[in-house]
């Protein structure tokens, strides 16, 4: 995949080299020579990944990418060190800082492609899910979320998958203070406990003595229930060429062997935050398609995902011949409570009689609010018959036992009416449906109300 990539280096020869050779692969190159330019760059020309020199007058590279990450707008923007820098501290220092890798030069180029496009890809999926949450937040649906915010008091999950018995209790050692730490050695222990575990990060070795490292990150990315949680990967030094293919796969971090206690730790460290983060993002998307197709008083289905629940069924049932019936509601002299009580027990009214309809319908009916005290349940795979008599059990269940309410005398006797309705063959459709209970219901509210009344087509 392409994207748009900010150069930023002091040294106008690196800067053309780089963009020489990002240019040959189809990379979008913008540059900066300085720390302001390249913030005024990110600002302005919204690049999806930063190369970034730590060494410039003025402000360093630490400098900016601390100001890159403080900033809402830009801190999900992945940012790559790229420095004649070698100590450990540096590479700390860079992490620290919110930096997503460390790259000494001379950087060999197959691994910074590499780690290019697997950072981009990334960004993208969290750029999406951000782009969701942003769009459930103006429609009122979801709350703001403040990356720092985060809770960092709560301990990771972490699976780590090493033969070593010495390298793997080193790593469990060096992170067991802040998180709950499980080591095995067998790939096959390996995938059965990421999957059944919850884990918040897996450690995987590359180099595992006759098994394949790569061949379990590719598993963990195939499957549902580990396909989003991040790979830390552990490479023998100099190992390029299975660098590159686990990038590849989609493992989201890498050590080089030998393991440094700190630089393990700010890795571990970055990748629990932005789980955290996408967790939370993709709860909050959840809870707006929740909140998008569900009444907010009653917690049913709200009307809008009604008639396109009950379209799709008709079109399934005009082509395997199944019944599906349909049922309306309505809560006899509603008005009455609500003139009587005030609006407040009108509403606790409607949440009780939710419930009640909840308690007697099954799991594979849907019931909705349809507006104000009227109440629909689709029934699939049922004839009217039956409809008929879940209708009348209900009825009951209604009648026979009082609403409790907040003030006196503390329960109220409510009754309902409800027309009934079967779809009549393959020409059936939705509007004329809901016409005929529509009808039914009228017939059951002139008669005497508190009572069920079907029409047939």
């Amino acid at each position: 995949m392409t994207a748009r990539v900010l150069v930023v280096d002091d040294i106008p020869a690196n800067v053309k080299l780089l963009e020489a050779k990002l240019g040959a692969e189809y990379f979008d190159v913008v540059t900066a020579s300085n720390g302001l330019e390249a913030l005024d760059k990110v600002a302005s020309e919204k690049p999806d990944i930063v190369l970034l020199d730590v060494m410039m007058p003025g402000m360093d590279g630490f400098e900016v990418c601390r100001r890159i990450k403080k900033n809402p707008v830009t801190q999900h923007l992945p940012v790559v060190m790229v420095t004649a820098l070698d100590q450990l501290s540096d590479r700390v220092t860079g992490l620290e800082a919110g930096a997503d890798d460390f790259l000494t030069k001379p950087v060999n180029d197959v691994a910074l492609f590499a780690r290019v496009r697997s950072l981009v890809r990334l960004k993208t999926m969290v750029d999406e899910l951000r782009l969701r949450q942003a769009t459930g937040e103006s429609m009122g649906l979801g709350d703001t979320l403040d990356p720092a915010a985060e809770d960092q008091s709560v301990r990771g999950r972490i699976l780590i998958v090493e033969d070593r018995p010495t390298s793997a209790q080193r790593i469990g050692e060096t992170l067991e203070r802040d998180n709950d730490i499980a080591i095995v050695a067998d790939v096959s222990e390996a995938v059965v406990r990421a999957k059944g575990g919850d884990f918040d990060l897996a450690i995987i070795s590359l180099s595992l003595d006759r098994q394949d490292g790569l061949r379990l990150c590719a598993t963990l990315r195939s499957l549902e229930a580990t396909r989003q949680t991040p790979i830390l990967a552990i490479v023998e030094e100099g190992d390029m060429k299975r660098l590159v293919r686990a990038l590849d796969i989609g493992v989201n971090d890498y050590l080089m062997r030998p393991i440094e206690g700190s630089e393990l730790t700010a890795r571990v460290r970055t990748q629990l935050r932005r789980k955290r983060f996408s967790d939370r993002l993709r709860h909050s998307l959840q809870l707006s398609l929740e909140m998008a197709i569900t009444d907010q008083l009653t917690g049913l289905f709200n009307r809008r995902y009604m008639s396109r629940h009950l379209n799709t069924l008709i079109s399934s049932a005009a082509q395997s011949g199944k019944p599906v019936s349909f049922l309306i509601l309505d809560i006899d002299y509603f008005k009455q409570v609500n003139d009587t009580y005030g609006h407040d027990m009108g509403d606790e009214v409607l949440r009780e009689f939710a419930s009640r309809i909840s308690a007697n319908v099954r799991g594979i009916d849907l019931a909705c609010r349809y507006g104000g005290e009227e109440f629909v349940v689709v029934m699939p795979d049922t004839d009217l018959t039956f409809a008929y008599m879940v209708a009348e059990r209900l009825r009951q269940s209604v009648a026979d036992i009082p609403f409790p309410i907040a003030v006196s005398p503390g329960k109220l006797p409510v009754t309902i009416s409800i027309g009934v309705t079967a779809i009549d063959g393959p020409g059936d459709t939705a509007d004329a449906m809901l016409r005929r209970a529509d009808q039914a219901l009228y017939r059951a509210k002139r008669d005497g109300r508190n009572r069920v009344v079907a029409d047939a087509a």
